[in-house]
Formats: C-alpha cells, sequence, structure tokens
C-alpha cells in the first residue's frame, strides 16, 4: 500500500511538472508557432511520459531508470522555470522587456543544465562528515567509518570503492561498517565487472561489517552475502559478535526478512551467553532501515548506524523521509542512545542527487574515565 501510494504522488506530481515544461516552452520558444504545434508537443509529452511511467508501474515494461530521470528532469526543469517567471515578474515593468525575454531563453536550457550537473557531481563527489560522541561507560577511543546504500552496479562500482577505500585509510579508521543495500538488487554487474578486488580494499584494523538491507534481499540474498564474504568482509545477518573484547556488534537483516527476529530479542540470547555483555561492553547495531530507532531507544544499545533514507536523494523527497523517519538523516542523542543515518555513499536508480550528497561519515567515540 506504501508504494502503491508513491506511485499515485509521483503521477500526480508528474502531470503538473508536464504541465510547467510545455509552458515554459511555450512562453519562452514558441509564442510564434501555431496553436496546432504547440498541442501536438504537449500531446506528444504527455503520451512520451505518462506511457513510460505507466509501463513501469505496471510492470508490463519496466523502465525504472528512464522513469526515474524523466521525473527528475522534468522537476529540475520545473525549479528552472519558476525562477525564471520569478525574474521576469520583478523585471518586467522596465524598459527592456525584448531583451529580458530573450535572456530568459539562453538563461532556462543553462539552469536546467547546472542542476543536472549539480546533480551528478552530489552522486559521485563524496563528502566526509565528522561526528564525535562521549559513552556514558568506560571505552578506549575508537573511529568508526560508516558507508551504506552502494547499490553496486552498472553506474557505481569499482572507481568508487577505491576511492571510498582511500578515504577509510587517510581517516585512519579503527573500523568500518556498511549497514545495507551493498548490491543492486543482484549480483551481475558486480561479478561481470569484477568489483570483488575494489570492494577487498576495504580494510581497517578492527575489521570490516556488514549487514543486508532491503535491496539486498530481493531473493538474492546468499548470492550477496557470499560475495560480501569473499571480499574479506564479516556479514551479520541478525548475529551477534564480541570485538576485540572492547564492544558487541549485532547485525540486523532488513526487515523484508519475515523470520526477522526482534532485537531486543537478540539482546536478551546475548546475556544468557556472556556475562560481560549485560552493562559492561557498549553494543553497536547496524540495522539497514531507522524505522525502530524509538525502540531501540529504550534497550541497551549505545549506538545505531542506519541508512535507506538517502536523505530523499532528491529535494524535495526529503520531506518525505522526514515524516516516514524519527531520524531520517545525521545524527540524534535519544534516551541513552547514538543514532546516525547516512544519506548514502551511492545512489538508487539514476546518478542524481539534489539536496543531499554522497557521504561517508567518521564517527569518533569516546568513553568515560575509569574511576
Amino acid at each position: 500500500m506504501r508504494y502503491q501510494i508513491i506511485f499515485a504522488i509521483c503521477i500526480i506530481f508528474l502531470q503538473f511538472f508536464i504541465y510547467i515544461f510545455n509552458r515554459t516552452l511555450s512562453w519562452l520558444y514558441l509564442q510564434n508557432t501555431s496553436p496546432v504545434c504547440r498541442k501536438i508537443l504537449t500531446l506528444i509529452t504527455y503520451l512520451g511520459a505518462n506511457s513510460i511511467i505507466l509501463l513501469t508501474v505496471s510492470r508490463i515494461y519496466p523502465m525504472f531508470r528512464t522513469s526515474a530521470f524523466i521525473l527528475a528532469f522534468l522537476l529540475f526543469a520545473s525549479f528552472v522555470s519558476l525562477v525564471c517567471v520569478a525574474i521576469y515578474f520583478i523585471f518586467r515593468k522596465q524598459k527592456f522587456q525584448s531583451k529580458l525575454h530573450r535572456t530568459l531563453s539562453w538563461c532556462y536550457p543553462l539552469g536546467l543544465a547546472g542542476l543536472l550537473g549539480l546533480s551528478v557531481y552530489n552522486a559521485y563527489v563524496p563528502q566526509v562528515v565528522h561526528y564525535e560522541i562521549k559513552l556514558d561507560k568506560p571505552f578506549k577511543p575508537l573511529r568508526i567509518g560508516m558507508a551504506s546504500d552502494f547499490h553496486l552496479g552498472r553506474l557505481f562500482g569499482g572507481k568508487q570503492l577505491d576511492q571510498l577505500a582511500e578515504i577509510m585509510n587517510e581517516q585512519k579508521v579503527d573500523i568500518i561498517l556498511l549497514p545495507g543495500d551493498i548490491m543492486d538488487d543482484n549480483i551481475r554487474a558486480y561479478v561481470a565487472e569484477k568489483m570483488q578486488p575494489h570492494l577487498a580494499k576495504l580494510r581497517a584494523p578492527l575489521g570490516v561489517y556488514a549487514t543486508l538491507g532491503n535491496h539486498d534481499f530481493f531473493g538474492q540474498q546468499q548470492a550477496i552475502a557470499k560475495e560480501i564474504r569473499k571480499a574479506g568482509i564479516t556479514v551479520l545477518m541478525d548475529q551477534t559478535l564480541e570485538v576485540d573484547n572492547r564492544f558487541v556488534l549485532i547485525g540486523r537483516n532488513d526487515d523484508l526478512f519475515k523470520a526477522r527476529p526482534k532485537t531486543k530479542q537478540i539482546l536478551a540470547a546475548l546475556d544468557k551467553t556472556n556475562d560481560k555483555t549485560k552493562g559492561e561492553l557498549p553494543i553497536f547495531l547496524l540495522d539497514h532501515r531507522p524505522t525502530e530507532i524509538m525502540e531501540h531507544s529504550t534497550l541497551p544499545i549505545d549506538i545505531q548506524v542506519s541508512g535507506h533514507a538517502h536523505k530523499g536523494q532528491v529535494f524535495p523527497a526529503s520531506l518525505i523521509t522526514k515524516v516516514l523517519y524519527r531520524l531520517d538523516y545525521g545524527y540524534e542523542k535519544i534516551g541513552n542512545g547514538h543514532f546516525f543515518v547516512t544519506s548514502g555513499y551511492g545512489f538508487w536508480g539514476i546518478p542524481m542527487r539534489l539536496g543531499s550528497q554522497s557521504e561517508v561519515f567518521i564517527i569518533d567515540v569516546k568513553g568515560k574515565e575509569k574511576e
């Protein structure tokens, strides 16, 4: 039902974006053409865009990337149109009105190209975001490198993995955490492009650990986990692991996995097998979706790292993620726990980000001094 609502909203907004696009073309470029030509152009744009979207939504002939690009392109075009209209109304009473119209006709494609270029830049050029927190437990300082949502596939692969490894090495992280969506639905592109040596470059003194996200759970989760492990990365599938006698890692399967236990059940089982976890060792949780943050804030979890929301990836989708999740992006201390949600290192669908950027979180963790 949630996805059906999202698709319905997308289709409604699509009509609005096409309307703005056609009105802008008519205003800036087609004033001297016949009404018939303008109507033909309008009909072509409506039929073309809607046909592709409907074929995708109905899964008759899915074209997800093409559909996403059409929506993003028309959204960006609408942003530029609104700016052009605002400029026109501000200066329309000036004597140079004819020059203004000509200037806007040049600015419109340049502005659209600029937004498209910026979105691609944000998708492929990562930023490094630093956080520093203090646990209410005795704890030796630790530097965590965290990245999620690679969506490894045809548009994002070996080169970007090499860059991530360089960032982790430059930041001198002690441990690397990868909370889900490592692959983009399957391993076909990963294997075909021989990405394993690139993924294997991710190294840290205390190890590299991953969980599987929703895009890793579309039927090939075992094959995906196997490939990740071949690269020397530990995959935690609703499992716990004590690291260096200093802290406990819990890695959750995405909630697409119907047999996924509750986090409190994992904690209860952990307490039965290891007395040191009872209030002594900090507990770090990798959970791809930030959907259970409020529940986890009542549990003895010190740090949770998540992804999935992509900070909306393309504005204004960030407004939707803010409604869907208690914490859709960034850091917040809730209860006794420290919660982190990254916008992701890769992207979904199309290599475009607006209002978000590819990123790596560096989390410096300190503890209180022993009494």
